[in-house]
């Protein structure tokens, strides 16, 4: 296919015709400038992706944009040394989706200083199994060990255990090393979780405590809920242990948080920002998830895989929560 001819790509435009989003025809004239173009394989599909498709966050910060934070495929033209024709590349963040055209798209355009070699021991289908997802896990991980989290603290607590995120704490916690509590809503799913790495699969009553400080119960613990879940899992933290806080699932607000956790037992809370993760930083982490934290169970997680022209659908369920593991995107 010539470089010139129009590709589809699921662009998401919000003007006086209103927020909508779906398959159209683009060239790369129309895509953000970048010295690498990629020929897109695979992409994912994260919560920040369903907000930004429906428009029930204000995630991207000019229209139109093409969707998607994430993109693995091969690359086919670039003016950077670095890459040359036919390497196999990922990018995961960095103002996908955002302020720039995303993954969503048959051909990517890209700034080399964002573009990830594919680390050796992942394929590309796999490294969007991970994604953001898987990445957002690890760096949650990998900040709570930089601020010295151990297994003997005791477990670590993973909220909305079933989703990509969580699925992805789960399965990489454990593979590190470290017991892990996955704390849902969904019992049904209880097998799904244990088959991951969860010891225990507790529900969403573990978590409702009220007072400044409980009982210690965890070693630390990801939360991608918020609210009063993430305040009740600080008040069971032991001294100098660490929560991450990744998501905003349920609130964004903490109305029902004291210093106490931080003041009288040393608690760190830890923001997990992915998408400007420093690159020395990003290079680590991909290290990290290709070797030694690779989900054991990888395939499992990736529970479903859709085209561009079916994400409306896979939008909808996520927001609505029934949504499981991951949802890889088939584009090449």
């Amino acid at each position: 296919m010539s470089l010139a001819a129009p590709f589809p790509a699921f662009r998401i435009h919000n003007d006086e015709a209103g927020y909508r989003s779906g398959i159209e025809q683009v060239t790369l004239d129309d895509l953000s400038p970048g010295e690498v173009v990629v020929k897109a394989a695979w992409s994912s599909v994260n919560y920040k992706d369903a907000l930004a498709g429906t428009g029930k966050g204000k995630i991207l910060r000019r229209f139109p944009l093409v969707g998607g934070i994430d993109v693995a495929g091969h690359v086919v033209a670039s003016t950077d040394p670095k890459f040359r024709e036919g390497d196999e590349v990922l990018v995961t963040g960095c103002g996908l989706s955002e302020t720039r055209d995303g993954g969503y798209s048959a051909y990517v355009r890209l700034p080399a200083e964002w573009v990830v070699a594919l680390p050796r021991g992942l394929d590309l289908r796999q490294s969007m199994v991970l994604g953001t997802a898987g990445f957002t896990a690890a760096l949650a991980l990998y900040r709570m060990r930089e601020n010295r989290q151990r297994p003997e603290l005791g477990p670590l607590a993973v909220t909305g255990a079933t989703g990509g995120v969580g699925s992805m704490a789960v399965a990489i916690f454990s593979k590190a090393g470290y017991e892990v509590h996955a704390v849902s809503g969904k019992a049904d799913q209880a097998g799904y979780l244990r088959s991951l790495g969860a010891s225990q699969v507790l529900g969403r009553e573990a978590l409702e405590a009220s007072r400044p400080l409980e009982s210690v119960r965890f070693g630390g613990g990801l939360d991608n809920v918020g609210g009063p879940m993430l305040v009740s899992l600080l008040a069971q933290t032991p001294p100098y242990g660490n929560v991450a806080a990744a998501g905003l699932a349920a609130s964004p607000g903490l109305d029902a948080l004291t210093v106490m956790p931080f003041i009288l037992r040393g608690v760190s809370l830890l923001g997990i920002g992915s998408a400007g993760t420093a690159r020395d930083i990003r290079d680590d982490i991909w290290a990290l998830l290709a070797d030694e934290w690779k989900p054991a169970r990888l395939d499992a997680i990736a529970t479903a895989e859709v085209t561009l022209e079916e994400l409306p659908q896979v939008f909808g369920r996520m927001l609505a929560g029934q949504s499981l593991g991951r949802t890889v995107v088939r584009i090449g």
